[in-house]
């Protein structure tokens, strides 16, 4: 396995991260242990959930995935072999998190550590991330652009206030960013700058084949701040490997069940994957292996969140690590990106 460091740390996490939102809901918990098992194994040792999760968020299932975790700690004693990151949710109006609107402002964030703490057995958590940011963005599909909306909103320092102090308590160590834009990462670096708060180390944010905005505008802050990204949907939730194209539905597969991810279903987007699923067939790479590979080859990117309802999956998403893109492969991606750029934004 690959190492990178995170951010300004003394960290060195896995290049393929394991994520976990799936545990609780398509995956059960003897299901979510034995990819943990595996993962560890293959010499992973980042581990990536949140309070919301698993996905679909909803109430009967909210913080399960925390707590499929903590009992493979409890079972396994490995807490100290893993680095965990998990989130807090942004503002938004599942009350069935916190039983109120959630905030990113003092009650919300701390009352937010103490339950993910309880859920996962252990006294700290090394990456605490805020899922998604307190003022109102576009996120998950939104489309390009910023269209600006008047509303409360906690300010930046604060929220670094309270996580600055749940540092000092040792409840967390570090702090990360999600589904953020390069305004909100740079004044949070400010901010941390300004008054001797906790520095971002990372930012989690959508990045594969078919969305690569990441690269319009926050990478640099790999190179100029070393804040590297943590990418998710490496995949574009599943449909790079193929399965979705000319409507198809797998059975069990997460569109299927949950209709999520028709963003990537645009006539722009089937068209730039079945360019993808077909190149990498005829380098006879798998179009898994092959889409991850590319995410896992980018210098900006730490680390990659891979998830699996399935060993095979999980064993294939690994093994991604392994291969190496050529010269040739990186001028064909750019040509069908040219012909067809970030389609699913």
């Amino acid at each position: 396995m690959e190492y990178r460091k995170l951010g300004n740390t003394d960290l060195d996490v896995s290049l393929i991260c394991l994520g976990t939102m799936t545990w609780g809901q398509q995956n059960t918990e003897a299901e979510g242990h034995e990819q943990m098992d595996y993962a560890l194994e293959r010499g992973i040792n980042f581990f990536d959930t949140a309070e919301m999760y698993s996905i679909p968020p909803m109430a009967e299932t909210q913080g399960s995935t925390e707590k499929i975790i903590g009992s493979w700690f409890k079972k396994s004693s490995n807490r100290d072999k893993v680095i965990l990151a998990s989130k807090v949710a942004g503002r938004g109006r599942m009350n069935w998190i916190r039983g109120s609107e959630t905030k990113l402002d003092r009650e919300n964030i701390e009352k937010a550590v103490e339950e993910s703490l309880k859920r996962l057995q252990t006294d700290y958590i090394d990456l605490y991330q805020l899922h998604w940011p307190d003022r109102p963005i576009n996120l998950f599909g939104g489309g390009l652009g910023y269209r600006h909306i008047e509303n409360e909103t906690v300010a930046i320092s604060e929220t670094l206030g309270v996580l600055n102090d749940l540092v000092k308590e040792g409840k967390i160590r570090y702090v990360g960013l999600s589904n953020e834009t390069s305004w909100g990462l740079s004044e949070y670096l400010k901010s941390s700058e300004l008054s001797d708060l906790p520095r971002v180390v990372s930012i989690q944010n959508a990045y594969n084949l078919l969305n690569r905005t990441y690269e319009q505008g926050l990478s640099e802050f790999f190179y100029r701040s070393s804040v590297g990204l943590l990418a998710y949907s490496p995949l574009a939730q599943g449909y790079l490997t193929g399965k979705y194209l000319d409507g198809a539905r797998p059975e069990g597969a997460r569109t299927t069940l949950f209709e999520r991810g028709l963003r990537y279903e645009t006539k722009h987007a089937e068209k730039a994957i079945r360019a993808y699923v077909n190149y990498a067939k005829e380098r006879e790479i798998d179009p898994s292996i092959f889409a991850n590979a590319f995410v896992n080859s980018r210098e900006f990117v730490t680390s990659n969140i891979i998830g699996a309802t399935n060993m095979d999956q999980l064993k294939l998403a690994i093994d991604s690590y392994e291969v190496k893109l050529t010269e040739e492969d990186f001028k064909t991606i750019e040509k069908i990106h040219y012909q067809c750029p970030n389609p699913c934004p």
